[in-house]
């Protein structure tokens, strides 16, 4: 049922998101430094809640409850945006919105990993991802109809994405159950630090920093699709082409780690990652733009499941929620100077140098996974 909470709760998100970037420059005149700047700040709100949130359902062992707040909180700021008159509300609301996504996704995270064998994680990871990009095409696709419907309404659109985050609240009280602790864990002392972690896990952490630190909001994407003469009327279904390619690539590419091992499948998702922002600096026409989206789409299938499947790997239960509370930390705390870095690079230098600025960390992150001497974990899955 996590999974159908997901995928309404990401139609809601995603029938704003393509839209954000053009309503923040063409309609409150915004400027691309600002847009980088929104979504570092908001995406390293959501980080460092996660820490938090993580930890608590550790140790509290709640974490159904942290995942409807954070679902409800989401759902009531997002519709907010429809009323925006500045480009500082729309960094309010953003913050707000991940606010909510700072709570709910460590506690989730840690509730499919509980609920899931090891032998399995990948899939069930791969799984949860591929409902929400199922969500994140719908979604898209309901924001185009009504666009087509009336046009240039945008905060009619924002209004409306209320709804499905509505119903993904109902779903999740009424048909998701809480995961008891196993007999004999016991709750992790009050402290965030790294001390309880193996050092392969942080230097896990740090290869995964470095990565992030150019991979920035894909708000820019957006801006590049439209450079290249892609309608914006279309941003919407190039989002939903996008979702697709990541719906349908999840679920295999998590079996794919459950089979050959959690590193080689991140670290080939992290090549694609290098040759598509290199092709995005170098395009020149809107074709190239939808071929470029459709192979982005493939990297989030190859890495989303299978990092949060290897986190699960390689820490015990009673630990997992502020584990992966450090991971999304991590990435939150990248973010920030990533989008405001590469808004930055955009703005005085152009696409080539802030993507192939983006293509060359991906690639040094990359050579820094294969680097690691990872242990074999439990069980022989090869994981490493």
């Amino acid at each position: 049922m996590l999974g159908w909470v997901s995928f309404l709760n990401d139609a809601s998100s995603e029938m704003i998101y393509p839209l954000l970037p053009i309503f923040l420059t063409q309609v409150l005149k915004a400027s691309r430094l600002f847009v980088g700047t929104v979504e570092g700040i908001a995406e390293t709100t959501a980080s460092l809640l996660k820490l938090f949130s993580g930890w608590f359902s550790d140790r509290m062992r709640v974490r159904k409850g942290l995942v409807g707040a954070g679902y409800g909180l989401a759902a009531l700021a997002r519709p907010l945006i429809a009323a925006a008159q500045a480009p500082w509300h729309i960094l309010l609301l953003r913050f707000l919105d991940r606010v909510g996504k700072g709570i709910r996704t460590s506690p989730r995270d840690a509730l499919i990993a509980d609920s899931t064998p090891e032998a399995l994680r990948g899939r069930a990871f791969g799984f949860q991802r591929a409902m929400d990009h199922g969500g994140a095409m719908v979604g898209p696709l309901l924001a185009s109809g009504l666009l087509l419907l009336w046009p240039e309404r945008y905060r009619l659109v924002f209004a409306l994405a209320a709804v499905p985050a509505m119903v993904s609240l109902l779903v999740l009280f009424s048909g998701v159950q809480e995961i008891p602790p196993m007999r004999g864990e016991k709750a992790p002392p009050p402290r965030w630090t790294l001390a309880p972690f193996d050092l392969p896990f942080r230097l896990f952490l740090l290869v995964v920093l470095l990565f992030t630190l150019g991979n920035s909001s894909d708000a820019f994407l957006l801006l590049r699709a439209r450079e290249l003469g892609i309608a914006s009327r279309r941003l919407p279904l190039l989002w939903v082409a996008l979702h697709l390619v990541k719906s349908f690539t999840s679920t295999p590419g998590g079996r794919l780690s459950d089979r050959w091992g959690r590193r080689p499948v991140i670290v080939l998702g992290w090549a694609v990652y290098a040759l598509v922002y290199l092709g995005f600096g170098f395009a020149r026409a809107a074709w190239q733009g939808w071929a470029l989206f459709l192979v982005y789409g493939l990297y989030f299938g190859l890495t989303e499941g299978t990092e949060k499947a290897l986190v699960a790997d390689w820490v015990p239960s009673e630990l997992r929620g502020t584990a992966y509370g450090l991971y999304h930390l991590i990435i939150g705390l990248g973010m920030l100077p990533a989008s405001v870095l590469f808004g930055w690079l955009y703005q005085v230098w152009g696409a080539k140098v802030a993507f192939g600025f983006g293509a060359l960390l991906a690639a040094l992150a990359s050579a820094g996974l294969l680097a690691l001497r990872m242990p074999k974990v439990r069980v022989g899955e090869g994981q490493g």
